[in-house]
């Protein structure tokens, strides 16, 4: 089969480190269970339910820190920084993709947000033709629509693009529009994933 033209990929926990590791830290900074934050919005439909609404955009953070700070029975100033402040940039990651649409690859982001002013903006310009953000267009992934959009917003057809995303729920959509799907774990194994896929050198 011809290499694909186009690369999607997610953001937290595929161009930065694990955002799950991050929470656990945040917990036990708390004095929590590490696993309080990632058990929450994976099994209590109050949490689950704020955290859909906050990365479709319709909570702002305040509100978001506000709720979820109950939930967790911490203070809610700065919330969401010190959930993220485990968290930072993988420079691997991000060469790959640079260096996917310097040789031609079309390259574009789909991310479920956590606020849309989180995004390094120049950095998104020098990574991407194409930006889907959740808190944008009311939408976010598993549906669909998401993974479609990111398509467009690079100018190819869904069975030109791969799809790379941290968490596998997130994947089976993509697959079943016509993407070739490659579920991160570390960077070394996701590049030569993509420069199988890609046929580019991306490190």
């Amino acid at each position: 089969m011809a290499s694909r033209r186009g690369l999607l990929t997610d953001w937290g926990g595929v161009l930065t480190t694990d955002l799950f590791a991050s929470f656990a830290s945040f917990c036990e900074a708390e004095g929590l269970e590490a696993a309080k934050v990632r058990d929450l919005f994976r099994s209590d439909e109050a949490a689950r339910d704020l955290l859909i609404e906050f990365e479709c955009g319709r909570v702002d953070e305040r509100e978001f820190e506000r709720r979820f700070a109950a939930m967790l029975g911490v203070d809610e100033e700065g919330l969401v920084e010190r959930l993220f402040a485990g968290s930072a940039p993988d420079a691997r990651m991000l060469g790959a993709v640079k260096a996917a649409r310097d040789a031609g690859i079309r390259t574009g982001l789909i991310s479920n947000s956590w606020g849309v002013d989180r995004y390094p903006r120049q950095l998104m310009d020098e990574l991407f033709d194409g930006v889907v953000i959740s808190g944008v267009v009311g939408i976010r992934k598993p549906a669909p629509e998401i993974y479609a959009m990111g398509a467009q917003a690079v100018g190819l057809a869904p069975d030109e693009c791969v799809f790379v995303d941290d968490l596998g729920f997130n994947l089976k959509p993509a697959k079943e529009l016509g993407m070739a799907t490659v579920l991160h774990t570390d960077a070394e194994q996701t590049i030569v994933q993509l420069e199988d896929l890609l046929g580019v050198a991306l490190s």
